[in-house]
Parts: C-alpha cells; sequence; structure tokens
C-alpha cells in the first residue's frame, strides 16, 4: 500500500530551477510510485515583485541583481540548459530577452486551483515563458494560455480582475516569506519538511522516502 502525502510548492513561473525542480520531483514520484502517492499544490513567490508591467532586459537584470558579466550569464545559461535537457524543460534563451512581472501569473494559478487545472497552467507558463519566450504578464498571451490548457478565457479574464484572488496571493506570499522561505523552488512536504532548491532526482526519491517512512 502507498503512503499519501502533500506536497505544497513555492516557486515562480520564471524561476529556471522551479521548473527544473518540478520535472525532477515528478521523475522521482514516477519512480517511486507504487511507494508513494502526493497530492501537489502550487503558491505564489514573486522572484521580482518591483518589475514594471513591461519587465526589464535580462542581461541588465541579472547584471544588477547578481553582478552577472555577459561571460558569466551564458555560462549560466549553458548549465541551466542542461539540467533542463535532463528534467524535460525545453530552454530557449535565444527566444526571450527580458524578465517580466508576474504577479497576474499568479493570480491566474489561484483561481485554476479552483478548476482543477492549477498543475496544468503551472506548467502551460512554464513552458510559454521558457521555451517560447512569450510575455507572460501580457492579459491576451495569459488567456491564450489558459484556453491551451481547458481553462475559459472569459473566466480567467474575470479573475483576473477580482480583488479577493489578488489579495488572497498577496497574502499567502507574505505568510510563506514569514515562514522563512526567502528562495525558491521550496517544497514543503505534510506541512513539516522542507527541499530547497531544484534538486537532482535521487535526492528528491532519497528525502520522499525518508520523509514516508515517518508517515
Amino acid at each position: 500500500m502507498s503512503t499519501q502525502i502533500e506536497i505544497d510548492i513555492v516557486s515562480d513561473v520564471v524561476c529556471p530551477w522551479c521548473a527544473i525542480g518540478y520535472g525532477n520531483l515528478t521523475q522521482a514520484l514516477e519512480q517511486l510510485k507504487t511507494d508513494i502517492q502526493a497530492d501537489i499544490q502550487w503558491h505564489p513567490f514573486q522572484l521580482n515583485p518591483q518589475l514594471p508591467k513591461q519587465g526589464q532586459d535580462i542581461g541588465e537584470h541579472l547584471h544588477e541583481k547578481y553582478g552577472l558579466t555577459p561571460d558569466q550569464r551564458l555560462a549560466n545559461q549553458q548549465r541551466i540548459k542542461q539540467a533542463g535537457e535532463a528534467a524535460g524543460v525545453i530552454f530557449n534563451f535565444g527566444e526571450r530577452s527580458r524578465i517580466y512581472n508576474t504577479f497576474d501569473c499568479h493570480v491566474l494559478l489561484e483561481w485554476a486551483a479552483s478548476q482543477d487545472k492549477q498543475t496544468a497552467l503551472k506548467l502551460a507558463l512554464f513552458n510559454a515563458y521558457f521555451t517560447q519566450g512569450r510575455d507572460v504578464s501580457e492579459h491576451s498571451v495569459l488567456l491564450d494560455v489558459c484556453k491551451s490548457v481547458g481553462l475559459d478565457p472569459k473566466l480567467a479574464a474575470d479573475a483576473l480582475a477580482d480583488d479577493t484572488l489578488q489579495n488572497k496571493v498577496r497574502n499567502e506570499e507574505a505568510q510563506f516569506k514569514q515562514m522563512g522561505i526567502q528562495s525558491v523552488p521550496a517544497f514543503i512536504i505534510n506541512k513539516q519538511y522542507l527541499i530547497s532548491g531544484g534538486q537532482p532526482v535521487e535526492s528528491f526519491k532519497q528525502a520522499l522516502l525518508e520523509i514516508a517512512s515517518k508517515v
């Protein structure tokens, strides 16, 4: 009989290691499926809440935030691309030149949870940004992504304008920061155990098996 666990994932849509971490987590869960079954919920974290609507040039942003030179940025991209290939995530760095404000993404993800489409939308948003290079702050893009996973664009537009959903996202993000989550991805198992970062598949397997043995 398999052990049922809850996994709360705190992440951002424009965080490459969030996409890689989830890809590795799903591989680990697939390999452990006879022992562990997981219920996954996504939670908001904005890497750059101060970004304006139109976003910022990626090279400029990485230099300002992390001090990366162009050569360091290229090396970092290569590392991410290789890790992405192993995790099943395609990073087309040539397709995107900007990083965007993701608040509206999180509002839609909050709403999508009530439609039982949260993970589907999260993965579609990862794909829209990292693979297709689309502007995930633009409402027409967001509604198109919603439609692609079977969500009603009209209802999605209503969700984007919903003050209650917006406040819920702000409050939830603040709550996780108060809990000590300062970087993402953060995988919280059964409200007790934290796995930080885009870990390799084997690290996820080892941690999940250890946690499941305590349930």
